[in-house]
């Protein structure tokens, strides 16, 4: 089953319109909100450089799927 999604309102207007595995590649800046400084802080204290590493995170992916399994038990 194919799946799409408009990613362009939460990516950086230098990186709308990529492919997710571009997307993925791409340093934590690209993610609309998240600024150089930002950047900087989660490549120091967690080795985080691009979007795959922040979203393959053991500590960010622990944290959201407690907060799904708070959301889903109310």
């Amino acid at each position: 089953m194919a799946v799409t999604a408009d990613l362009d309102k939460q990516l950086d207007k230098a990186y709308e319109g990529l492919s997710v595995a571009e997307v993925l590649d791409a340093p934590v800046a690209a993610l609309a909100g998240v600024s150089e400084g930002d950047a900087e802080k989660l490549a120091a204290a967690f080795n985080i450089k691009t979007v795959r590493d922040l979203g393959t995170n053991k500590y960010f992916r622990l944290a959201a799927a407690l907060a799904d399994l708070e959301a889903s038990s109310k």
